[in-house]
């Protein structure tokens, strides 16, 4: 198996795996009155299923993204933007306005 393919599928069941956690924490804390109205509707199960593979989309995408982020080479020296001067030397600009009183 290509190395790509097994960081992608070991990163999304990183992904799916941090959002059965998290659900199984929203049930815990009972956010929303979750816990409650699950556990009485006779779709119960369906829910908690619909609701752990839409997270685990989103967190396997967040996970696989930062996997991919993290593999980018370190650059040493320099990052760019505007030189600055060792030495500053102070500009003389003329003041042409009229002092006010």
């Amino acid at each position: 198996m290509p190395k790509l393919i097994r960081l992608y599928i070991t990163h999304v069941l990183i992904g799916f795996g941090v959002a059965a956690l998290f659900i199984g924490g929203l049930l815990w804390l009972n956010v929303g009155n979750l816990w409650h109205l699950i556990s009485t509707s006779d779709i119960g199960l369906m829910a908690v299923f619909v609701l752990w593979f839409a997270n685990g989309i989103v967190f396997a995408g967040v996970q696989f993204a930062l996997a991919v982020m993290g593999m980018a080479e370190k650059k040493d020296g320099p990052r760019g933007g505007t030189p600055v001067a060792r030495d500053p030397e102070p500009a003389l600009v003329p003041a042409t306005g009229r002092r006010k009183r």
